[in-house]
């Protein structure tokens, strides 16, 4: 569920559609910038191609 909220709000806030693997690693870096401090630097490399996913997460998003 972490992955599908994190390509959610990837999309929504950004306007990028990141593949559902890159998602997951969204999804940690948002638990890991909540521990750390202003000053700290956290990067993350989104690859692939999440256009491909779309339909999926769509499924996915609508059983909830």
């Amino acid at each position: 569920r972490e992955a599908l909220d994190a390509f959610q709000l990837l999309c929504e806030t950004e306007g990028i559609i990141p593949a559902l693997e890159s998602s997951h690693a969204v999804a940690g870096a948002i638990k890991m910038a909540s521990e750390m401090s202003a000053e700290e630097h956290l990067l993350i490399n989104v690859s692939g191609r999440g256009d491909k996913d779309v339909e999926e997460v769509k499924r996915l998003l609508n059983k909830k």
